[in-house]
């Protein structure tokens, strides 16, 4: 659960200065004491109460349940003896991260039980001591009953939280799986057999170009024909694809800036005219996990977005004025990584700065001329 040399609990419900003070309280009341045997006896006791405290974190099974026998009998005994309840804090923070429900339900009743009966009986033959502390036993007891519960929920929400942040990844992972098989098989029965009918023929046509001139052209014209059809059939399944329209998705990081409270301006063209449909879907995709870092990450209170669009390449710059990457440049962070790996289907890069604020540069290579030029010949 927690590391053997932390002296306080993690995630605490309260401040550690308050588990501070309960740690050295128990030392001024058994110094109080006027016999020497019943501070010693109180020092041991209280030595005790803590090594048992840490073990119990670290173990599991009968030996966490002997270690929370242990500290319950030194809390009814301090209380007793000593007049200090205060160790029913303790128990009841480490109760709430029994994970057992079972366990947890048997060992708060047992410890609301000992402890509400222990406190009221030394009310009544301590009068004098406690009379000055009955309101802080009263806040003790309460604690006692919803420190556990209020531990035990939390972490119970946490755990489904991390599973749920788990499962949302391996989705996505399994998702983007799924998409490059996909694309894959459509591209392989798409172009595989035409690519290699047009190898086929090139390999003819070398073999005839010196023997027979007509039938070498023929073949030319065969790959030619071939390698049209083939480069319509990729245009079709590039256009059948639903792809995310950039300008929607501008619209929409912009909604997302605003209700997180990022003033946001857009610069340059927000429609495509020259990219193909696969490059504004990847284009888009970056552009959204840009900007959830900016909105997670950046603590930024401006950020820019400006598209640019050329004969030769298409840019996007995203640019804010938040705290920067808290991590090397060297190293991505998932949205990063996820950035880097879209563009890889496009021969995309990205850059990225880090002074005030953070800059991501994406330049992706603009094929359509040249598919054009393939189209006319």
């Amino acid at each position: 659960m927690q590391n053997w040399y932390n002296i306080f609990p993690k995630n605490l419900s309260l401040s550690i200065y308050v588990w501070i003070i309960f740690s050295l309280l128990p030392f001024y009341f058994i110094f109080r004491s006027t016999s020497w045997f019943e501070v010693i006896l109180g020092f041991v006791l209280i030595v005790i109460f803590f090594l048992a405290y840490r073990l119990s974190f670290l173990s599991n099974g009968w030996f966490l349940y002997v270690c929370v026998s242990i500290m319950m009998a030194i809390s009814i005994g301090m209380s007793l003896f000593y007049g200090y309840v205060y160790f029913a804090l303790f128990l009841a923070f480490f109760i709430g991260n029994v994970k057992h429900k079972g366990g947890f339900i048997t060992l708060y009743v047992v410890h609301l039980v000992t402890t509400m009966a222990a406190a009221g009986f030394s009310v009544l033959t301590q009068e004098e001591l406690f009379q000055y502390q009955l309101p802080f036993i009263i806040i003790t007891i309460l604690g006692v009953i919803l420190l556990p519960i209020n531990t035990y929920n939390r972490l119970k929400r946490q755990k489904l939280e991390a599973q749920l942040v788990d499962a949302n990844e391996k989705i996505s992972q399994l998702l983007v799986y799924e998409e490059r098989q996909r694309i894959a098989r459509d591209l392989h029965d798409t172009l595989g057999q035409k690519l290699s009918m047009i190898g086929l023929k090139s390999d003819l046509a070398n073999r005839l170009i010196d023997r027979d001139t007509s039938k070498a052209k023929n073949e030319l014209a065969d790959i030619n024909q071939t390698a049209r059809s083939a480069l319509k059939e990729v245009r079709e399944m590039l256009s059948d694809m639903r792809g995310a329209k950039l300008d929607e998705e501008l619209e929409h990081v912009s909604q997302l800036l605003n209700a997180a409270g990022i003033a946001v301006e857009i610069k340059g063209n927000k429609e495509l005219k020259q990219s193909p449909a696969l490059v504004e879907d990847v284009l888009s995709m970056c552009l959204k996990e840009a900007v959830t870092n900016v909105v997670k990450h950046s603590q930024a209170d401006y950020c820019s977005i400006e598209v640019s669009e050329t004969s030769d390449e298409l840019k996007l710059i995203i640019e804010d004025d938040g705290i920067g990457l808290s991590q090397p440049r060297t190293t991505k962070g998932h949205g990063l990584r996820g950035i880097s790996e879209r563009l890889e289907f496009v021969n995309g890069e990205v850059k990225i700065e880090s002074q005030q604020g953070t800059m991501i540069e994406i330049k992706i290579p603009n094929i359509t001329q040249q598919v054009k030029g393939e189209g006319a010949q």
